[in-house]
């Protein structure tokens, strides 16, 4: 039966099953060290979906590739369902399943072999790791597909093959990382219900992302992370109540600093700043009242109004307020 939120946020009040104390990554190259993580600080509790939201070299990968032993850590330390990342990392392995990008099945294999073969790794006899298969072929729905090559797969069948074969070892943390990047919205839609349904059947979830739709409507919980380092984090409503009141842009003619002043001296403007192509945004207490003050604000002025939109405050929003960037600019 599928868990309620109540449910979850009782479960937190427990030992998290995934925390990690400045955590750090450093590559090194010719050209100088770059620190790709750089202090993590996470708590992940048992059955609930995390989210790891940012752009693209951001750390997010950097840092599941570390929890997932394929990356030593550069320093700090991290345990996962009471294993120590460093001093047992082969507990660690027995506890996680691990979905990467580019996953890894064979394209010239079944996708039942394919299951059948990792559960030979973690030591399955024939008749467990048989039945092990065909679970996992019917809780992910892919019956219509299983005894065909895998490059025979679309792009949905291909990403649900990876998530079983993470998942054939019953791990009590399962970390995907960006596990619909290239699906189309249909693939995508039907991803999500399967990463709800693992955490209704008790599987815990860390997955990264850079799509703000996708952590908004999956994610219990979510970190923010940017250059390596989490700017925000806590339950999407959370976040994005950081920041009362409603978002407010505009194009407008006329200088973008004067403009932005005139509107940043009025006292229903809780901040305005620029943006690149002419565009200005404001955080109002009201969008329905800010909006006609606005209006005859910029008319008393002369100033000719091209476009406005008001929205409710968006995680983009909560990356912009940390950052002063767009995640969706960034992630592009």
């Amino acid at each position: 039966m599928a868990s309620t939120a109540v449910e979850r946020q009782e479960t937190r009040a427990g030992a998290p099953i995934l925390e990690t104390r400045g955590l750090r990554h450093v590559f090194h190259s010719r050209r100088g060290d770059v620190e790709a993580v750089a202090g993590v600080d996470l708590r992940i509790f048992p059955g609930e979906i995390f989210g790891f939201l940012g752009p693209n070299g951001a750390g997010k990968s950097t840092t599941l590739r570390m929890l997932a032993t394929l990356l030593p850590p550069t320093g700090g330390e991290a345990s996962i369902a009471g294993h120590d990342l460093r001093r047992d990392p082969a507990g660690v392995r027995e506890s996680i399943g691990y979905v990467g990008q580019e996953g890894g099945s064979d394209p010239s294999v079944t996708g039942r072999k394919e299951l059948l073969f990792q559960a030979g790794l973690h030591g399955m006899g024939r008749a467990a790791a048989a039945k092990r298969a065909d679970d996992i072929i019917a809780r992910l729905q892919l019956e219509e597909c299983a005894d065909r090559t895998v490059k025979t797969y679309s792009g949905g069948q291909k990403r649900r093959l990876d998530i079983g074969l993470g998942l054939v070892h019953e791990p009590q943390l399962l970390f995907l990382d960006e596990p619909t990047t290239g699906l189309d919205p249909q693939s995508r839609a039907r991803m999500w219900d399967e990463v709800r349904s693992l955490r209704d059947h008790g599987t815990t979830v860390f997955m990264t992302t850079h799509y703000l739709e996708e952590a908004d409507a999956l994610c219990d919980r979510l970190a923010i992370i940017d250059h390596g380092r989490i700017v925000a984090d806590g339950t999407p409503d959370e976040l994005k109540r950081q920041i009362a009141g409603d978002a407010v842009t505009l194009t407008a003619s006329g200088p973008i600093e004067q403009l932005v002043d005139l509107l940043r001296d009025q006292e229903f403007v809780r901040e305005a700043s620029a943006e690149d192509a002419g565009l200005v945004r404001l955080y109002v207490d009201r969008g329905e009242t800010a909006l006609p003050q606005i209006l005859r604000l910029l008319d008393g002025a002369g100033i000719e109004l091209r476009t406005i939109a008001v929205s409710r405050p968006s995680l983009d929003d909560v990356f912009l307020r940390q950052t002063g960037r767009s995640l969706r600019e960034s992630a592009e």
